[in-house]
């Protein structure tokens, strides 16, 4: 059975707002060009035999937030919310990757794989469908 994992990409907040507006939406050239060592793990995790299936860079995290829904019908009246970046950590989720694999082994060396200025999560996805 092929089981898809998700690994996050644990690392100190990046300028984001540094590849919006210029040409193609990257400092001096195409997205595809600027992030060599993503396009490198992406092409090891299909020489690898696995499959990428989705994947995404985060923006800063200054354009997020935290929130702490309110109880049962009141999860938006009570909602407690904060804005990022964190005080409490040095570290935010900057992006992550979707693999599917059937080798739980291969999955946990995937992850060794992942381009990171910090460390890497990587959890089974639950199935729900």
């Amino acid at each position: 059975m092929t089981d898809t994992y998700m690994y996050l990409i644990h690392e100190p907040d990046w300028d984001s707002d540094a590849f919006l507006g210029e040409r193609d939406g990257v400092p001096g050239g195409a997205p595809e060009s600027n992030f060599p060592a993503h396009q490198a793990f992406q092409d090891a995790v299909v020489r690898l035999g696995a499959r990428l299936v989705g994947g995404a860079a985060l923006q800063n995290a200054r354009h997020g937030g935290q929130v702490t829904p309110g109880a049962g019908d009141r999860a938006l009246d009570d909602a407690v919310y904060s804005d990022g970046p964190y005080p409490d950590t040095s570290e935010v989720v900057s992006g992550y990757y979707l693999v599917e694999t059937d080798d739980e082994e291969l999955a946990k060396r995937i992850a060794a794989l992942v381009p990171t200025g910090g460390h890497i999560e990587w959890r089974k996805v639950f199935p729900i469908s």
